[in-house]
């Protein structure tokens, strides 16, 4: 299997990057891998190893560049030149922690979309308060605006997700919302509420965001506006949570005593909610896999992200979702 890698995309590049994939490349001899990115500061830290090839390129789209226009403008910037190499069939899936924005436009300008489907989606996994499970979110922010049609896209995708790649049979899939009940919401909601009761899932109705981290659902669906607001929401909120614990823990030499027995369970609690664990983000809705791993991926971040691609290109997760959206589409897809 091959993959491809913009090694200076993230706040750590590329030095995190390439840890990240040398892990990955010395436990699997089945993977190989492309790194793209300036050859002067890859190759000191993977010499000449046999499965890592270089492709060289200085130019590079950082995170505060408009992105449809640095894609067209940066031919040879290092995230279009990896994503080029699933185009062009020498890779089978690409991974970048570089702008979310481009990586959707490069991918869409590249690689474009499954037949069938109108809007990819972002999609990252979200921890949960039960151990090693966590939530798929679409859409966290590649769409601000949505169709009833494009949500129910949207659980189909994540529900072949969850089920090929996490393992998860019959995964639920619930619908963010400002209440539980049906018929809750704006007519977005209600509409696409009606669609998802219909399509072939397993839909367990509206959920509100208060019970997301309690993991009410497998797969949570709504527009890219809401996603990406419960989504740094989330981030913000279980950063402040750390920092107010260390804060309090360290104020005086009593608490300090108390801090050292709670150390493990703290260390625990942290452990379960770091997104290093539970991989990137993938852009459902594309015609070939393209991952966006954490703007701040340190190399566990990256050796997840490429495990992940690996079971997504293994258990052809694309190509289940091309033929699952195509053989019944008519009878849940109404027409644009």
């Amino acid at each position: 299997m091959k993959l491809a890698i913009d090694a200076m995309g993230g706040d750590h590049a590329p030095e995190e990057i390439v840890k990240g994939a040398l892990q990955a490349a010395d436990e699997h001899e089945e993977l190989t891998f492309t790194l793209v990115g300036d050859e002067s500061k890859i190759r000191p830290l993977i010499k000449d190893h046999p499965r890592i090839r270089i492709i060289h390129t200085t130019e590079v789209i950082h995170g505060d560049d408009q992105p449809v226009r640095a894609v067209r403008k940066k031919k040879k910037a290092s995230m279009v030149l990896a994503i080029q190499e699933v185009k062009e069939g020498r890779a089978d899936a690409v991974i970048s922690a570089g702008n979310t924005g481009a990586l959707m436009a490069a991918g869409l300008l590249e690689v474009g979309r499954i037949n069938g489907i109108h809007r990819p989606a972002l999609a990252p996994t979200v921890p949960t308060i039960n151990e090693g499970q966590g939530f798929l979110l679409l859409d966290a922010g590649s769409n601000m605006d949505a169709k009833p049609e494009h949500l129910l896209q949207y659980a189909i995708m994540g529900s072949i997700y969850v089920e090929k790649v996490l393992g998860k049979k019959n995964p639920r899939v619930g619908l963010l919302n400002i209440g539980e009940e049906p018929g809750k919401g704006n007519e977005l909601s209600k509409q696409a509420f009606e669609l998802l009761q219909q399509a072939p899932i397993h839909f367990v109705g509206n959920v509100e965001s208060r019970d997301l981290l309690m993991g009410v659902a497998d797969i949570v669906v709504g527009d890219g506006f809401s996603g990406n607001l419960v989504l740094k929401c989330i981030e913000g909120s279980a950063l402040s949570l750390f920092t107010l614990i260390k804060r309090n823990l360290t104020n005086s030499l009593y608490s300090k005593l108390i801090a050292m027995f709670l150390y493990p369970k703290l260390k625990g609690i942290k452990a379960l909610m770091d997104y290093s664990s539970y991989g990137g983000a993938c852009l459902f809705g594309l015609a070939a896999p393209v991952i966006k791993a954490h703007g701040s991926s340190n190399a566990r971040a990256i050796y997840t992200t490429i495990n992940q691609a690996q079971l997504i290109v293994e258990r052809n997760v694309v190509k289940t979702i091309e033929r699952t959206v195509l053989e019944t589409k008519d009878t849940w897809v109404p027409n644009e």
